[in-house]
């Protein structure tokens, strides 16, 4: 049943052992709940009532309703008939509540103490009871692959991987069906000369979907190292990619992808590939091509078969082996590749079930849906979780608009997402209460469910459910009961609005690529907002000065460290680039900049670098696209915007004196400079102009400013926008420019 408690569940659905770091550490047995006295009205045995559907058979309510009514008919026989009714119906519909009404989720600690102080001024989960860090939650599933086949035995092979089409229910490919076709993939790229081992690394380059599950797969079964590509990185940095990690075969979705690849090899630019296998359908003109030169093209399918013809045994990886490189998208220059190990993976993933283990249970009853995009880190370790525990991966058609659809189909119960998500959700549902008294009704109802959350009460059955959140809820599958949000913060109000909407457990979690992908993460029971939780059991995190921006660590301020066992080993034959992120101790160095709070939880308030991301979790580096725009005629200066919590950019624009004013003219408009600054038809073309070189120079969509502000006065050292060497000093710009800037977005659709 969704959004069910640990205490709800059946105890022989709980797992036979748990392990941490230490080995040998099996599962205690469930305790049951008190019962305030009601076990009294039953048998010896646990109530029926803790089976996995929370509620009562009817043969059970017999039982029970025969026992209540042999006792009152002792204790108040002498009443009349009517009186002994009313008595019976009002004792029922007390028993029905106190048995009926949802278990609070209450945390395990005390909440104002969510971490605590080791040695050298780093800090730990309280939660940690010494000062050993995860590596694993199950004892029998230390690497990706070993926890793939755990979740082949506790499923009893169950469902694993499942697909649609448009307009259609989803088809399952069963665990053992998934483990087959892996092996069958990974024996025919060592039929073809591939070694097992984890200095041997195949591209992936695919949408997210069974096969890219599959050939991920057949990597870690016979100890190789998947390389994901994905579009979003640019043409240039495929082939940078391809030729950085010597990848000699790709597996790819789509025609087109490999024709790509292909172009690629026929310029000279990729001269090491020699393989591509293809996913989809196929014509022969693609497979002459790529013999032409010098790549052997062939179907997924045949690739299995010939694997299947030839079949070797599985050579599974260690836990310290490397199972990914995963090439962050990165700011300015060339990608870089962050080597994960198994784990790396793995710890990340244990710290998460630890951290949640007394609120919720993973079971093969689970399902998750599939649309981050697989190359990334987060998506990566939910998924690593699910299997581990036997649970179901659902994927979406591939278009993201048909996602709603998607969700209502599949019926997930585990939804990770990411704030740009929740707050186009978030937005729909304020926009569409239009009158006073729907603002008002809703504006309650999440006042008066929030107060229920507040005490730890998780339920979609209140009647502001059936009246308010019912349709919210529908549109995700009407099951989920566990929502996780990284990759970037998310706002306060969103993150409460979720908590009581959905009705289920609505966490947060921090983290980049280099530490797997998270480093803290909000407990159960504490529902507050405006914090990214605690440390993870698998890390530590500190606080390290900053001087030239003014945080120390004395003050609870700082740039935020990181050192675990899901710490990644550094960046792919980049030595230099590793020193910058991983100290000589172990640390990395994220550039973020936190504050503990009071209670001993994590804000992020900065970013020591000037690099930020925007809502859908991409990284922006302003000084390159203002370098970009700078080359508009019309600009003199111009200071780009962007914040965590919005997925668009902003910009100030100081328009050039001598150009404006003739600028202005071609578009029929004359008046004083400060006239022209203030025109919106002015205002409009300078935009479109700048928009218009931003992507002729190979500018993002992303990084693309959606308005701006024209300012008549020039920055400068003077009026304190600008340092002394003729830099922008960027928080002064924005605390200068903050009306403007709240104004802006206030006009623009995010």
């Amino acid at each position: 049943m969704p959004g069910r408690t640990r205490s709800q569940e059946a105890p022989f659905s709980r797992s036979t052992e748990r392990c941490g770091s230490l080995p040998g550490r099996e599962r205690v047995s469930p305790c049951w709940p008190r019962w305030s006295g009601l076990e009294l009205l039953t048998s010896s045995d646990p109530p029926a009532w803790t089976s996995q559907s929370a509620g009562i058979t009817g043969l059970n309510f017999l039982l029970l309703v025969t026992k209540m009514l042999f006792i009152f008919n002792f204790l108040f026989s002498p009443l009349p008939t009517p009186a002994l009714i009313c008595i019976l119906t009002f004792g029922a519909a007390i028993f029905l509540w106190l048995i009926t009404r949802p278990q609070p989720i209450l945390p395990l600690l005390d909440l104002n103490k969510q971490s605590v102080g080791i040695e050298g001024g780093a800090r730990k989960g309280a939660s940690q009871k010494n000062n050993d860090l995860i590596s694993y939650y199950f004892s029998d599933a230390k690497t990706m692959y070993e926890a793939f086949q755990r979740g082949l035995a506790v499923s009893d092979n169950g469902p694993c991987l499942g697909y649609r089409k448009p307009n259609q229910p989803y088809r399952w490919l069963s665990y053992k069906q998934v483990s087959d076709r892996a092996e069958y993939l990974g024996s025919y790229l060592l039929h073809k000369g591939h070694k097992p081992s984890p200095d041997q690394f195949v591209g992936i380059f695919a949408q997210n979907r069974p096969e890219w599950i599959m050939s991920e797969l057949a990597c870690y079964t016979y100890s190789m190292v998947a390389v994901p590509l994905y579009d979003t990185l640019g043409a240039e940095a495929i082939i940078y990619i391809v030729n950085k990690a010597d990848i000699a075969t790709v597996i790819c979705d789509t025609p087109q992808k490999a024709s790509v690849l292909i172009e690629n090899v026929e310029k000279g630019l990729t001269p090491g590939l020699k393989v591509v296998i293809l996913m989809d359908p196929f014509d022969d003109d693609l497979k002459q091509r790529g013999e032409k030169s010098g790549i052997e093209i062939l179907s997924l399918f045949d690739a299995e078969n010939l694997g299947k013809e030839n079949f070797r045994k599985p050579v599974p990886p260690n836990p310290e082996d490397l199972g990914i490189i995963c090439f962050t998208s990165g700011t300015t220059g060339d990608p870089k590749g962050a080597m994960i190990t198994h784990q790396n993976i793995v710890s990340n993933a244990a710290a998460v079930l630890k951290c949640v283990e007394h609120a919720l249970e993973v079971t093969p009853n689970d399902v998750t849906i599939s649309y981050l995009p697989l190359a990334h880190m987060f998506e990566r370790v939910v998924q690593t979780a699910i299997y581990s525990c036997g649970a179901r991966v659902g994927f979406f058609q591939g278009d993201i608009r048909l996602l709603p659809d998607d969700m209502k189909t599949l019926k997930p119960t585990v939804f990770p997402t990411v704030p740009r998500l929740l707050n186009r959700v978030y937005d729909k549902v304020q926009n569409e209460a239009k009158t006073p008294l729907k603002k008002f009704l809703l504006n309650l109802a999440v006042a008066s469910k929030f107060k229920e959350v507040q005490k730890g009460i998780i339920r979609r059955d209140s009647l502001w459910d059936k009246l308010i959140f019912k349709k919210i809820q529908a549109s995700l599958g009407g099951r989920v009961r566990f929502v996780v949000t990284g990759a970037a913060p998310i706002s306060a109000p969103v993150m409460t609005f979720f908590r009581v909407a959905m009705g289920c457990q609505v966490y947060e979690a921090y983290g980049q690529t280099e530490c797997t992908a998270g480093c803290t993460f909000t407990l159960p029971g504490d529902w507050t907002s405006g914090h990214v939780g605690a440390p993870l059991a698998c890390n530590y995190v500190k606080l390290e000065d900053v001087a030239d921006m003014n945080y120390f660590s004395v003050n609870n301020e700082g740039e935020i460290c990181i050192k675990g066992t899901n710490i990644f080993k550094g960046y792919l034959k980049d030595p230099e680039k590793t020193q910058e992120a991983l100290d000589s101790d172990g640390w990395l160095h994220t550039g973020d900049i936190g504050r503990w709070l009071p209670n001993g939880t994590l804000k992020i308030i900065d970013r020591k670098k000037n690099i930020f991301k925007l809502a859908q979790g991409e990284y922006i580096a302003p000084e390159k696209i203002e370098n970009t725009y700078i080359r508009s005629r019309s600009v003199a200066q111009v200071f780009v915007h962007g914040e965590s919590l919005r997925s668009s950019l902003v910009g100030v624009v100081v328009p050039d004196t001598d150009t404006l004013p003739s600028f202005a003219a071609k578009l029929g408009v004359k008046g004083s400079f400060e006239e022209l600054c203030q025109n919106q038809v002015v205002r409009k073309a300078v935009l479109e102009d700048m928009q218009k070189i931003g992507k002729e120079s190979g500018l993002k969509s992303f990084e693309q400013v959606k308005a701006i502000f024209l300012h008549p006065e020039p920055f400068s050292i003077e009026n304190g926008l600008l340092t002394p060497t003729l830099k922008a000093k960027r928080g002064e710009l924005s605390k200068y420019f903050r009306t403007q800037i709240d104004s802006l977005y206030e006009h623009i659709q995010d």
